[in-house]
Order: C-alpha cells, then structure tokens, then sequence
C-alpha cells in the first residue's frame, strides 16, 4: 500500500486535509494539510494540563453557584430566626445557621458575588496600572527611569499597613458620597488595584525591552509609524501571554487581600456579608460550630487554588518554548 500524503508534506503534520485541483503522476488529486491555528495550539496544550483543566471547572463551577444560587436558593440572607440559631446542616439549610438564624449557604452565595465583584474589579484595575506603566517605561527610554523608581517604592511599601491607612483614610468621604456598599466597594477595589500593580509593570516592561530591537518593530519605526499605532499594532498583541497570566493571578491576590481586610473589621460593614466577613465571624464560634468558619475558608481556598491553576496551565500553553514549537 502506497502513502496517500503529499510528499512534500512533513512527518507529523497535522491530518486534516482537503484534496485541492490537479493530479500527480498516478492521477490521484493532490493532498494538501490545513494549518492548525495558534490558539488551537494552545487549547490542546492547556487541556492537556489536568492541574489547569480541573482548576477552570472548579472555578467556573462556582461562579455558576454565586450567579444562579440566588435564583435556585430563594432564601434572604439577612432574614433573621432566633429560633433556629446556631442549626446544624440540614436539608432547609445545607451549611446550618449563624447566631442570628441566618441561612450560611444563601450569605455564602451573596458573599461570593461580592467577593468574585471585588476580585474581578480590582484586577482590572492593577492590569491597566501595570501595563500601562511597563509599556510607558520599556518603550519610551526617558521614562524608563521616573517610572521603575515609583514602581521600586511602591513595592519597598509594606502592603497591609498602607490598604489600612488608604481604607481609613478614604473610608468617609466615599460612604458619604455613594453611600455605605458602593463607597466601600469603590474604596476596597481603588485600594487593592492601587497596591497590585508593580509586578506586572516589571513582567511587560521587560517583554517591550526585548521586543522593540525586533526586526518588525525597528521596519515600523523606519517607515515612519508613530509610536502609539507601533505599541498598539505591533507590542501589545505579542505580550498578551504574560498579561492574561498576570490577570488569573491578580484575581486571587485581590481576592485573598478583600478577604484579609474585611477579617479585620475594616471592609464591608457586617449585615453584608463576603467570605473574608463570614470568616471572620465564625472565628469566636469555632470550637464549637467549625462550620462556621470552614465554609468560608474553603471557598476563599478552593477560588484561589483553582485560578493559580489556571494561570499555570496559561503559563505553559501560551509559551511557545514550553510547547516545543
């Protein structure tokens, strides 16, 4: 039996062919292989990664949970029971009570919204900050120095000490201005992006220092091509690897430092709750209902635990070098 394939066609290549006009010397049509595109590339590196693969569905696992429960479990979380304060795990109510008679599982699904909010929000905001600085810093050489000096002093800041005096600080004006939620939100979010950014400055400052000596960015700016259109059309596009790793771990961070502020008193006010708040409010109860406190930290653990997954499994599947090509 003869090989079917183009003989020009390499060993290995993909076999999704179409048969294209014109015949070879048996008169059989000719064999031609269809490229693969990148981003397939990358999906069959990534799903290959069972760490990320899992991580992705426990994390979308449970955003499903925070955005349909409320709809699913028609249970008020504010709504108070004295009665049946402190239950245990029950049908009526999966995660038992607080001491006011408050069903745990429906303030852990309106906790989540808060905190994913949060999360999400305050990513965003960092990842503008960061790359924003980085490409100003790697590709403008005069601002390279102003701009890794701020980036040094922000990163010599102790990072708790300085959310706590910006919470402080800010905290009245905000509330008075948008009220208690949306002025704390607002607050918390400016706070935690405003304090997140340095890293990611560093990781794109250096990928647009070596990609500005490439030979397609010196043919942009020797035909003339303005400095904005080149960082737009040419840089960008080609640093977004490390840019979407940066987000799925902005993520945790921002979700782990909301967590740790409302722990401390200093986040949403208490009839609201989000995991960090529900944590903190199981902590007197936990010799002797460790419910209390294990819902909430399993949750902020397992959201955390399932992004740096993901952000791994991006890691390796974005990089061409780790996938052999």
């Amino acid at each position: 039996m003869t090989d079917a394939r183009d003989p020009d066609t390499p060993v290995g290549a993909d076999m999704a062919t179409v048969a294209a006009s014109g015949a070879v010397a048996g008169g059989g049509p000719v064999l031609r292989t269809r490229a693969r595109s990148q981003w397939w590339d990358v999906w069959d590196q990534f799903r290959s990664h069972k760490g990320a693969m899992a991580g992705a569905i426990i994390f979308l696992l449970i955003v499903l949970v925070v955005l349909i429960g409320p709809y699913v479990w028609d249970v008020d979380p504010t709504k108070t029971n004295i009665r049946a304060r402190n239950a245990p795990m029950s049908l009526t109510a999966p995660f038992g009570t607080d001491q006011l008679g408050r069903d745990i599982f429906a303030r852990m699904i309106e906790g989540g919204r808060v905190s994913l909010a949060v999360g999400m929000t305050a990513m965003l905001l960092s990842l503008f900050l960061g790359t924003l600085v980085g490409v100003l810093a790697g590709y403008f050489r005069r601002l390279d120095g102003v701009l890794m000096r701020l980036t040094d002093l922000f990163l010599a800041l102790p990072l708790l000490p300085l959310l706590l005096v910006m919470v402080l600080l800010f905290r009245e004006p905000l509330t008075a201005a948008f009220g208690i939620e949306m002025g704390i939100f607002i607050l918390i979010v400016s706070a935690i992006g405003i304090t997140s950014w340095m890293q990611t400055a560093r990781i794109v400052r250096g990928d647009v220092l070596a990609l500005k000596e490439r030979e397609f960015v010196l043919a942009a700016r020797a035909t003339g091509t303005p400095p904005r259109r080149i960082v737009t059309r040419h840089i960008l596009p080609n640093i977004m690897s490390p840019i979407m790793v940066s987000a799925t771990l902005g993520i945790a961070t921002a979700i782990i430092t909301e967590s740790a502020l409302s722990f401390l008193g200093l986040g949403f006010p208490p009839d609201f709750p989000t995991w960090g708040r529900l944590l903190n409010d199981g902590v007197p109860y936990l010799e002797l209902y460790p419910g209390r406190a294990f819902w909430p930290g399993m949750a902020i653990s397992l959201v955390v635990l399932s992004i740096n997954y993901v952000g791994d499994g991006l890691r390796d599947a974005l990089d061409p070098r780790i996938r052999g090509r």
